[in-house]
């Protein structure tokens, strides 16, 4: 058995980058959006469009209630990446960084000061646009964290070892 991927896809610029790795070892990918806008999408059997309803945090919680352990999700969203490393996924964001159990916490908590911050007038910078090394290192990311997931679904369960009693 091979993980699923996700892809939250309404803002994601390497959707392609995705398909190609994952065309490469035979996974399937589901590309989940709001439907606001058009996505071109190949295809193939293997590439699953889902459509959710238009609002907040609906295609979020979607994938959220899809993806199971050692599958893994490419996505911005910093709560959403919690929540699906709280099932024992994982997650990268489009330029390459891999969201741990290590570093979410940060990321949250730097989210939640913005939005305060926001709340107040205070005016915050967006996310910084991507770089040419941001693909480079996004696919990178993706393969070891895919090649990684592989391994983990593809490994039996431990059988702890345990005394015949008589």
């Amino acid at each position: 058995m091979k993980p699923d991927v996700y892809i939250d896809a309404d803002a994601c610029p390497v959707r392609d980058e995705v398909f190609r790795v994952a065309e490469r070892l035979g996974l399937i990918v589901h590309v989940v959006s709001n439907g606001a806008r058009g996505i071109r999408l190949p295809e193939v059997d293997w590439v699953k469009r889902v459509i959710v309803d238009a609002g907040a945090d609906i295609a979020d919680d979607w994938i959220a209630e899809h993806i199971s352990e050692h599958d893994v999700c490419v996505t911005a969203d910093i709560p959403l990446a919690s929540r699906c490393l709280a099932k024992g996924a994982r997650a990268l964001k489009h330029n390459g960084t891999v969201w741990t159990t290590d570093n979410i916490g940060g990321a949250l908590a730097g989210r939640a000061v913005a939005e305060h911050l926001r709340s107040t007038g205070a005016t915050t910078r967006g996310p910084a646009p991507m770089q040419g090394s941001d693909k480079s290192r996004f696919l990178s990311a993706l393969e070891t964290e895919l090649q990684a997931a592989i391994r983990a679904k593809a490994s039996p369960p431990v059988a702890l070892w345990r005394p015949i009693e008589w």
